[in-house]
């Protein structure tokens, strides 16, 4: 695969380093007490009210350690997830030219991608920093997750319903562990209409859970140096069969 540099905006200090810089900027340390305080107090507010990112980001990190920690060893079993550690590289349109993306052809991974976040009206810059996670190799891998979920979302043909979402949530909750996707995955069932909870129980969700097990791990692929990549040849890649009745 060719690393197309062009495609990505001039960004100083180095990724690592600018991600570091951050973390320092943004770190609020807490006890063991305020941790539970919060696990509670976030899990309660999520489940009222699901478009509350800020408390479903507090969540993830709060409750999540045993899960990033999983994943940090998931993307270290093969060399392009080591190289997504080394260089610790984000994803927001200061680093990415989503311009150039767009003009890219239909098929490749970067126009999918592109095309997802024009038609869902969604920035690259949505995406919450890391609060509460003191090991920086740990906060970094919460913060890709976060800059990944559209990928994710893009290259499964996975719509920004609430079926969509809760199905995007199973295969991340299969392969990451992280309780928030989880009990996304549960909870978020649980608000679908009776049509599309229909088709959740039929369709979606064996086929989440089929994708969750059989993909690559989808949190250790370098999505960056893939743009030119043909999108079915990346399916293939990964093992990803497309669910038919998106």
């Amino acid at each position: 695969m060719i690393f197309l540099r062009n495609f990505h905006r001039n960004v100083a200090p180095s990724g690592s380093d600018f991600f570091l810089q951050e973390l320092k900027k943004n770190y609020i340390p807490i006890s063991t007490f305020q941790k539970a305080i919060l696990s509670v107090g976030s899990a309660a507010v999520a489940l009222l009210d699901p478009h509350r990112a800020d408390m479903i980001a507090c969540l993830g990190e709060v409750t999540g350690e045993n899960a990033l920690q999983y994943m940090h060893h998931k993307m270290k079993e093969n060399c392009e997830g080591k190289e997504i550690l080394k260089d610790m590289p984000r994803i927001n349109t200061h680093t990415i030219d989503f311009e150039k993306l767009s003009q890219m052809p239909e098929d490749t991974l970067g126009r999918v991608y592109a095309d997802f976040m024009r038609d869902n009206n969604i920035t690259a810059d949505s995406r919450l920093p890391v609060h509460f996670i003191a090991d920086p190799e740990l906060a970094y891998v919460m913060q890709r997750y976060r800059e990944v979920h559209d990928l994710v979302h893009a290259t499964l043909f996975m719509k920004t319903t609430m079926l969509g979402e809760v199905t995007v949530k199973w295969i991340e909750g299969i392969q990451t562990k992280l309780p928030m996707c989880i009990g996304g995955g549960i909870w978020g069932a649980a608000r679908l209409k009776p049509k599309h909870r229909h088709l959740y129980l039929k369709y979606y969700l064996p086929w989440a859970i089929k994708t969750g097990i059989n993909a690559r791990f989808l949190q250790g692929i370098y999505y960056e140096k893939r743009w030119d990549q043909n999108i079915d040849d990346f399916h293939r890649e990964m093992n990803i069969v497309n669910l038919v009745n998106n």
